[in-house]
């Protein structure tokens, strides 16, 4: 599983940003997750010219250069903070490792 995330990753949870309310949804959760951060942050605009280049990635798995996003072992894409914290609440990872294969 990995949470691509901007500049902020997870420091900026208590500020309210998006990364770090995903992260810290993944981490309440109990989940384990590669972090991969790309630049091009939209209010700094000096990262705007490089902006598409340096999130070409997130928008080939997403369709859009935007995140969070959180890309799940089986391929499965979970975009924007709030789906992620969604997520990671409904699917918490003890739930996930005591499921049955194929259940």
């Amino acid at each position: 599983m990995v949470l691509y995330t901007c500049g902020a990753k997870k420091s900026a949870a208590k500020l309210g940003h998006p990364c770090g309310r995903a992260a810290k949804a993944l981490d309440d959760a109990g989940y384990k997750y590669e972090l991969r951060v790309v630049g091009g942050y939209r209010l700094a605009f000096w990262t705007w010219g490089s902006r598409d280049e340096d999130r070409a990635e997130v928008r080939r798995l997403s369709g859009t250069n935007e995140v969070p996003i959180l890309v799940l072992d089986d391929g499965e894409v979970v975009s924007g903070s709030g789906t992620i914290a969604r997520w990671a609440g409904e699917h918490p990872a003890a739930q996930a490792s005591t499921e049955p294969a194929g259940g």
